[in-house]
């Protein structure tokens, strides 16, 4: 997919919410019709077809068991559809707890501790992402996007994070991991993430020009895409914005780096993700 951007494009229609499908109907039965009556060497090899029977099936159920590869639990089943209705049957705090506590997540194994300001309303993709990002997750759709805003404990820096919940399947969000993956699209500052900045809170000024790392990641046993975008709460402007891996990385000396910034928004989302994934978790083994 060509991921330049066109000049004066139209930006991608927002997503809309497609409610599941209903069950399917229990199957229904018809009369038998009679058969004829078998005879005692038909029986007999109907007897042995019966016990091979069984017993290959008894086979597949146990490999099933053991491998977690079951029809009722393929990709668009269990957690997997029930997640992506999260957006809007889970609780906000549980989204996006109120506080984040990150055990080494900082700078040299150091603990951080991240504090929401506010929740952006649930909405489409368009105004959330720049148009390239939002072109680059169109094979999988935007069902909605939500995103919420921390600072850290000193309020000297905000991060924005926010999840995509997509239309894809679990075929599509698994392709679109690997094209992530193999062309480095998380890297790329073009692809960065939009900021969601809240007056009168250490993030007013947080807008486009004040991102300084981020990062995007794409789930593959749930349907979202996972991203974060930090920067400094004075609202200094960033020249060289650097994504959360080059931030982190040993030796890294830029401001970006230095300030802990990649640390700031690999740690939020992270955070942020393992909170979905219990989320998926417990969905999928509420009782009916």
């Amino acid at each position: 997919m060509d991921l330049t951007p066109r000049p004066g494009a139209a930006p991608a229609r927002p997503g809309t919410y497609h409610p599941p499908y209903p069950e399917t109907p229990a199957e229904t039965t018809t009369r038998l019709r009679p058969v004829p009556a078998r005879s005692p060497a038909r029986t007999a090899a109907a007897a042995v077809c019966a016990v091979l029977g069984l017993g290959l099936i008894g086979g597949a159920i146990t490999g099933s068991w053991l491998t977690g590869d079951s029809a009722a639990e393929s990709g668009d089943t269990g957690a997997y559809t029930l997640s992506r209705s999260a957006w809007h049957s889970v609780p906000v705090d549980d989204l996006f707890p109120p506080t984040l506590k990150g055990d080494g997540a900082g700078p040299g194994a150091t603990d951080r501790v991240w504090t929401r300001i506010a929740v952006a309303p649930d909405g489409g993709c368009a105004a959330g992402l720049d148009p390239l990002l939002l072109k680059a997750l169109g094979p999988v759709g935007c069902e909605r996007l939500v995103r919420a805003t921390y600072t850290d404990a000193t309020r000297s820096n905000v991060t924005t994070v926010g999840m995509v919940f997509t239309e894809a399947d679990a075929e599509a969000m698994k392709a679109l991991g690997t094209r992530f993956t193999t062309q480095h699209l998380a890297d790329r500052a073009d692809l960065m993430p939009r900021t969601y900045p809240v007056a009168s809170t250490a993030a007013g000024a947080f807008g486009d020009r004040q991102r300084a790392s981020w990062t995007v990641h794409v789930l593959t046993e749930v349907p979202v895409v996972v991203f974060s975008v930090s920067g400094f709460a004075d609202g200094r402007t960033v020249a060289e914005p650097q994504p959360a891996a080059e931030a982190m990385a040993d030796g890294a000396t830029t401001a970006v780096a230095q300030a802990g910034l990649g640390h700031e928004a690999k740690g939020v989302a992270d955070r942020v993700e393992r909170a979905l994934r219990r989320t998926a978790t417990e969905l999928a083994e509420k009782p009916e």
